[in-house]
Formats: structure tokens, sequence, C-alpha cells
């Protein structure tokens, strides 16, 4: 009975257009007040569920990605692409995949490396004879990468709640993320070369492409100096945060001086704003999940998992669905909260190392961004475009089935995210 007003309440509020952060966060006051499971515990649960040194790091990353999208950066990676791979077949639609790919590692966010890129790279595309609704799904996927790429927001969050090393996932996705943007700028090549649609008019000389190199430079060094700084042991995850904090700030301010001190308010407010949101999020999703393992919804539904199958490919095919559906109704966040609680007890059933399957989870939550109805990168690109929905989500059928063979290529072949933290010492299977 409980699991039903439970589900039953948070599917009426979703229904009635409320935020899902509040229709989880109801649906768990409601079912712990009705049956009196414990009103006195939401409080605790309430501080419990943001009161963790790891997701500090998140309202950094936010700020400093905010930082760096209003000090022009992004704009000067793209010229240096443009300048290295303007003119081939396809050449801006790879042009948009490449910056999405770079501009997601300092950002952290598939909406907001829309946003970034798609400013910039949209009207030159279309300009150039690409179809606008082609030009935001091509940008929209492969803004896919940035919670795959470190850093990533969403490996924060997993790492969160499964206790897995956040430097390792930070690392272990890294190949992963290279191989769904070289898929993504595969498929771009593919329909360009077939539509004709090409790039600029010349291809850049050695001495602009140097120039753009010395302009973008300190766009470079910021992942190197974040990551680096992780892996060479130097800080924390949540340290590396507050640094790339300082980083940009130091760039915006004084190299590029882009950025006044009365531009510093409103970035601070849009942080703020950002940040607030995605904590609302993690704070009652959390309590959903508490409610939800109270009245033994986590218990049974992992045992139902467990006994479907007792080989442990056709389980991660099987969740892999499942989250691929889920995706399209709801955030990455929300689901992680909902969905890993459940497979924890799951993936030690199955022997199934958690690092290796934190890259198949994200990388299964960020083709959900993309997918209608609730593709929070399609609807940020459809909006930039000023098209329709549906047509953007058509072009970006061939860029999400690509992310699915990739997908299951991550899901049979461990090595893919294993190699790299497990060579550098951050990790031992």
């Amino acid at each position: 009975m409980e699991a039903f007003v439970i589900f039953l309440s948070f599917v009426i509020f979703m229904a009635f257009g409320s935020p899902i952060g509040t229709a989880l966060g109801i649906a768990a006051v409601l079912t712990v007040y009705w049956f009196d499971l414990g009103i006195g515990m939401l409080g605790v649960n309430f501080v419990s569920g943001i009161a963790s040194f790891p997701l500090l790091a998140i309202p950094f990353f936010v700020l400093a990605g905010v930082i760096l999208e209003k000090a022009g950066l992004a704009a000067t990676i793209a010229h240096f692409f443009e300048l290295l791979v303007g003119k081939a077949v396809g050449g801006l639609a790879m042009v948009a995949v490449l910056t999405c790919m770079f501009w997601g590692a300092l950002s952290g966010s598939g909406p907001a490396t829309t946003a970034a890129v798609g400013l910039i790279l949209l009207a030159p595309m279309i300009k150039h004879g690409y179809d606008k609704h082609f030009a935001g799904a091509a940008i929209a996927n492969a803004s896919d990468l940035s919670i795959i790429i470190p850093p990533s927001i969403a490996f924060i969050i997993y790492g969160n709640i499964t206790s897995v090393s956040v430097s390792a996932l930070f690392m272990a996705g890294i190949i992963p993320g290279l191989i769904t943007g070289a898929g993504t700028i595969i498929v771009a090549y593919l329909i360009s070369r077939k539509r004709g649609y090409r790039g600029l008019e010349k291809r850049g000389s050695f001495k602009e492409i140097t120039i753009a190199l010395k302009d973008s430079i300190w766009a470079i060094l910021a992942p190197v100096i974040i990551l680096g700084g992780i892996y060479s042991g130097i800080f924390t995850p949540t340290e590396a945060a507050v640094v790339a904090v300082f980083y940009s700030l130091f760039i915006a301010v004084f190299i590029y001086r882009s950025v006044t001190y009365r531009d510093l308010i409103g970035i601070f407010v849009e942080a703020t704003v950002t940040s607030s949101v995605i904590m609302f999020i993690v704070v009652f999703a959390g309590i959903f999940t508490w409610a939800a393992s109270v009245i033994g919804i986590i218990d049974l539904a992992a045992n139902a998992i467990i006994g479907i199958s007792p080989n442990a490919v056709v389980m991660i095919i099987l969740v892999n669905l499942l989250l691929l559906g889920l995706g399209m109704i709801l955030d990455a966040i929300s689901i992680s909260y909902l969905i890993m609680p459940i497979l924890i007890p799951v993936l030690a059933a199955f022997k199934i190392d958690p690092l290796w399957y934190g890259v198949i989870f994200i990388s299964a939550l960020a083709i959900g961004q993309a997918t209608p109805p609730v593709g929070v990168n399609l609807f940020t690109a459809a909006n930039l475009i000023k098209g329709d929905l549906d047509s953007v989500a058509k072009q970006a059928i061939p860029f999400v089935l690509m992310d699915v063979v990739v997908l299951i290529i991550l899901s049979l072949v461990p090595w893919f995210s294993l190699y790299l933290p497990v060579k550098a010492g951050l990790y031992s299977p």
C-alpha cells in the first residue's frame, strides 16, 4: 500500500506539471506522514542529503563554467577548431562536436554546453547551408558528452551515492567520452557528406592556426590544470572545483578582460540559481529514496532484478533499457537517486565492478539528454534555432543510435572504463 501511495503521488504531481524535485519531495513527505514512518527524520535526511564534502564540488564547478562562458572562451575554442577542420566535408558540424567535447570538460553540464556552443556555431552552420534542425541536433547530442568527459556533475552524484572515488570516475570517463565523441563525429560526417554540407571556404594557414592556438591556450589549460591536479594527488575533486573558480576568474578578469567586476554579480546570481536547482533535486530525491527504503521498495526491486536472470550481461542490458526509458521523462540526477540505491546490492550480487558500471550508467543517462519528451539538450537547441522540437528530435535519431552502439560496447568491454584509473593507480578492481 505504501509503495502504491508514494508512486501514485509522484505520478500525479508530475502529471500536473510540478518540477521533478518537487514531485519527489511531496510524494515522499505525504507517504511518511500518512503511514507514520517517522516525520522527524525528514529534517535529518534533508541535512544529510547535502552535507557531503564531494557535493561541494557541484556549485564550484557550476560557477567556474558560468565564468568561462561569460568570458567568451567557447568562441576562441570554436575558432581554433574551425581553422583546423572547418573546410572539410561537414566541417562546421565536426567543429561543433569538437567544441562541445572540449567545452563539456569545462562546464560539466549538457544544457549549458548546448547553449554556449549553440550561440556561437548555429548561425554559421545555417548560413553555410546546414539544415537548422540538423545543426541543433548535432550540438544537442554532442553536448551529451558533458556528463561523460570529466569533470562531470553526474559522476560526482554517482560517487556520492555509491562511495566510489570521484577521481577514479573522472579518469574512467576519458576513453568512453572520446569514443562517444568519435562516434558523433562519424555520424555528423556521413550525414553531411550525403547532404552536401560543407564548411568554411578555406582552411586556416599555419600562422592563423598558431595565433588561434595562442588565443585559446588559457582555455585549453583549464582542464589540464583541473584534472592534472586531481590525478597527481595535489588536490581532491572538490578542491579542484575551487581551483577552477579562481583560475576562471583570473583569466576572465585579467587575461581576456571580458568580465568586469560589475558582471560578477550577474555571474554569481546565475551560478547560484543553477546550483540551487541541482541541490534542490538532490535533497528531495534523497528523501524519496529514503522513504522508498523504509517501506521496503528498494529491497523488493533489487531482489526482483536479481531474480530475472543469473547472467550479469542480461541484467546490464535490461537495466540499460530501463535507463534509456527513464531518460525520456526524468533528469539524470533524479534517475541516479531513484535507481542506484536499488542497483548497489544488484551489482554486489553479480560481482560487477561499480567503477565500470558507473561509466555505463552515466553513458546511458547522457543519451536521455537528447531524447524527447524531456531531452533538456533538445529543448535548449530548439529554443536557440526557434525551431520545432519534433524536427530536432527526428534529426537526432542517427546520433542517438550511435550512442546506443557505444553504450553496448562499454557494457561488454570493461577495459575502456578501467584501463586509465587502474594504470594511474587510482583504483584497484
